[in-house]
């Protein structure tokens, strides 16, 4: 859906969650309701129109313009360009991980050596790039589904696997709330798209209480990294053993 279709979609339901008819709209604009009705299907109008259509409403064009953009379809996927765009520069990879958990400006600069013009300069460009929406105060509004995912086979996840596997695995994971299992099995094909969905399950329910829990104080909280993963998969040296 185009931008201007998604604004006049908006003024229509500002029309109707104020009880205003089109008969109402062109008396306060000084038309005639036919030609509000033709304005607001083909969606042919100047921006001191729409203007005169917020002040009928009585509601502000930024705000307008902010519910426009909340009604925009989240991203579950970015392209290969997004992602490359991301990866290029450590410190915005950095900084898109901390949106990605819904962190404050003041959150990074105190996690990490980022200056706030730095933090700020990086959360513009994520703007640009699509992860996020920059508003006022430096707030933001990320543009990612719940169900986001990077590329499997994208610039990040070969960052990843280039950069952080060896590292993360490294790990005894021994410690309070750690563990790592390593489970083989053979199941139905048709049952293994089941585990997946459980496995999804569990990354959303992971996601949301890291959301609850953004109102504890730092010192009750601690920074997990969840890795979750299922494949048709054999350690190399038994299949190189296989008949």
């Amino acid at each position: 859906m185009s931008t201007t279709l998604d604004l006049v979609a908006a003024l229509k339901q500002e029309l109707k969650a104020a009880h205003m008819t089109y008969a109402d709209l062109a008396q306060a604009l000084g038309m005639a309701e036919s030609s509000v009705k033709r304005m607001l299907s083909k969606g042919d109008m100047s921006l001191s129109r729409v203007d005169e259509i917020c002040r009928a409403l009585k509601i502000d064009f930024a705000e307008l313009a902010r519910r426009v953009a909340d009604a925009q379809p989240l991203l579950r996927e970015m392209t290969a360009e997004q992602e490359r765009a991301v990866v290029a520069d450590k410190k915005l990879l950095l900084v898109a991980i901390c949106v990605l958990s819904q962190w404050t400006l003041e959150q990074m600069t105190t996690s990490y050596r980022l200056s706030e013009a730095e933090c700020v300069k990086y959360l513009v460009q994520l703007d640009r790039i699509g992860i996020i929406e920059l508003r006022a105060l430096n707030r933001y509004r990320l543009k990612l589904a719940k169900t986001f995912r990077w590329r499997p086979h994208g610039p990040v996840m070969n960052y990843f696997r280039d950069h952080a596997l060896l590292d993360y695995f490294a790990g005894g994971f021994d410690g309070t709330g750690e563990g790592l299992m390593l489970v083989h099995g053979s199941v139905s094909r048709t049952l293994a798209p089941l585990f997946m969905e459980r496995l999804q399950r569990v990354a959303q329910d992971f996601a949301q209480q890291h959301q609850t829990d953004q109102k504890l104080a730092g010192k009750d909280r601690e920074g997990y990294t969840l890795v979750l993963a299922m494949r048709s998969w054999e350690f190399e040296a038994f299949g190189a053993l296989r008949r």
